[in-house]
């Protein structure tokens, strides 16, 4: 007789997959039954899968939970958590790269959090970035690798925020992302930075994506660490004009409130939206950010 279990898939590679049972520590290597390319419908990791077991004890994946939210690039689903990492100096940040993937996670219910690195580089920038986003509404974090300046709170954060979720890191090339990583936590980093050699060796590999247990943590997950980059994120046309404005958090106590209900919250007489940048209370960088962003989406 077949038995089942429920787990989550933790690695995927050319369609044999590792899926994490609660009651056991090594994942059980499967397949996913046929039928799942005839419905057009791919497991990804961070899915909670069905596991049906034959007598010989082999598995095969037979179903799949509806999912919170999945994404193309990188491939994974169910993500609770994204720190959007971003350096003071060196490289400068480009603040409406950074919106908008903080806009696109928004979309698809992720939480950001924003983790300004580098802080030593221009300690006064670091702190304006900090006081920008968390005066929008975000948890804010500024960090310096090198001597451990607010690297013990960010992982205070993660112990008791990320238990149970799936978290990733996500930054542009150079701002320290994997550097932040050794210092937050140093056995996953050595212990994941072999992997990533092993799989980025030769010239056309596909970069697999893979869910680490978090440490510190009883059953929080990082997501393919050192993370991946904000260009993975720079595509944006897959949600409308309508939802933009949905997705600046800072925005959401005045939808509603505008003279005129299709306001674009642009350049509308009676706008409530427009009072408050005017007033200082939501950052005129931020909206700047919005109006490119719509910009570009009027475009496609």
């Amino acid at each position: 007789m077949e038995q089942s279990q429920s787990g989550r898939i933790v690695k995927g590679v050319g369609g044999l997959y590792q899926v994490k049972l609660p009651d056991q520590e090594t994942p059980v290597a499967c397949r996913a039954k046929g039928a799942f390319r005839h419905e057009n419908l791919t497991p990804l990791v961070g899915d909670v899968v069905c596991l049906e077991f034959d007598p010989t004890g082999d598995a095969m994946i037979s179903d799949i939970e509806e999912r919170k939210n999945a994404l193309i690039r990188p491939p994974l689903s169910n993500l609770d958590y994204m720190f959007v990492t971003l350096a003071a100096a060196k490289p400068q940040p480009v603040l409406e790269t950074v919106d908008k993937l903080i806009c696109i996670l928004e979309h698809h219910h992720i939480t950001p959090v924003i983790v300004v690195t580098k802080y030593d580089a221009d300690p006064d920038y670091a702190e304006e970035l900090h006081a920008l986003y968390a005066g929008a509404g975000f948890d804010a974090f500024c960090t310096c690798s090198k001597d451990g300046y607010g690297v013990d709170a960010l992982r205070a954060y993660v112990k008791t925020r990320c238990e149970g979720s799936i978290s990733a890191f996500a930054g542009a090339s150079g701002v320290g992302k994997s550097t932040l990583l050794n210092a937050l936590f140093p056995s996953l980093a050595l212990q994941t930075s072999e992997i990533s050699r092993k799989i980025e060796r030769g010239k056309h590999t596909t970069r697999t994506v893979e869910l680490f247990r978090m440490p510190g943590t009883e059953s929080g997950y990082i997501a393919d660490t050192p993370g991946f980059s904000m260009l993975d994120f720079a595509r944006f046309n897959f949600f409308s004009k309508e939802d933009l404005p949905l997705t600046m958090r800072e925005f959401d106590p005045y939808i509603g409130e505008c003279r005129y209900t299709k306001c674009s919250h642009t350049k509308e007489e009676g706008c409530a939206v427009l009072e408050k940048v005017k007033s200082g209370e939501i950052a005129k960088g931020r909206h700047e950010s919005y109006i490119a962003m719509l910009e570009e989406i009027n475009k496609n």
